[in-house]
């Protein structure tokens, strides 16, 4: 009979927490939005940037029966590509590691049996200059293929100082934008826009211009290839995209 007793009473006293806590919720949500009319809107905006930086990403594989002959063979071609920059005029901080790896090298058979084939190292290198200085493409596709370094592609991109002011206007003039279309739908129901209630971010839209893919067709083929494209490089600009959502009272 007790025990029943003490069930009851936990039970009375979950129910009281429940009804306070939902009361205290609905007189929180009251007091946010006291029962007026909202509006959600998105705004848009694009903005044009001009690139500022190119980069020209090399890639370098090698293979060894060990991990330390992989490494070594990868290394030799590194510091013969830094070399080469070096000697072009170009600054060490200018070469940029991107990705190093070394793992076991596998191939198969016509009978899908694994041969082990020793170790792969590979080794993705960006060589960075501003867009003003394109002409000294030649020069830094020409140091790759005299390294014996791969080509991977070529990027029109903005630094992230630039990144970052593009970014803020953008997001200024979707805020502006998302503002226009609030005013204009209170209007057409005789409102006026009230307070903003909410705002997130929906999106900024930069990537990298690609101007030169390797074709995969051979080391030779694709350095004379990317040679010949990037003489025809010439910066111009591109589109960047911003994207808010904004939910405002209309009184």
């Amino acid at each position: 009979m007790i025990k029943n007793t003490a069930v009851q009473i936990t039970t009375i006293i979950s129910v009281v927490v429940l009804i306070i806590a939902f009361s205290t919720l609905y007189i929180f949500n009251s007091a946010v939005n006291p029962g007026k009319n909202s509006v959600n809107v998105q705004g848009l905006a694009t903005v044009k940037a001009m690139p500022d930086v190119i980069s020209v990403y090399f890639n370098i594989e090698t293979t060894g029966n060990t991990s330390e002959e992989a490494k070594d063979a990868n290394s030799l071609i590194l510091d013969e590509l830094i070399t080469e920059l070096l000697k072009q005029g170009f600054e060490r901080k200018n070469i940029v590691t991107e990705n190093y790896n070394i793992y076991p090298n596998y191939e198969w058979d016509k009978d899908g049996k694994q041969i082990d084939k020793g170790f792969k190292a590979t080794h993705s290198i960006r060589v960075e200059i501003d867009s003003e200085d394109s002409d000294k493409l030649g020069s830094i596709i020409d140091a790759g293929a005299n390294a014996g370094a791969g080509i991977s592609y070529i990027n029109f991109e903005l630094s992230q100082k630039l990144q970052n002011q593009y970014k803020a206007e953008a997001m200024k003039l979707a805020a502006e934008d998302a503002r226009i279309k609030a005013e204009a739908v209170a209007e057409g129901f005789n409102k006026e826009v009230g307070d903003l209630i909410s705002t997130s971010v929906n999106d900024f839209g930069y990537y990298p211009w690609n101007v030169y893919s390797t074709r995969g067709m051979g080391v030779a083929e694709d350095y004379a290839l990317a040679k010949v494209e990037a003489t025809n490089i010439q910066p111009g600009e591109k589109e960047v995209t911003a994207s808010v959502s904004a939910t405002f009272e209309l009184k």
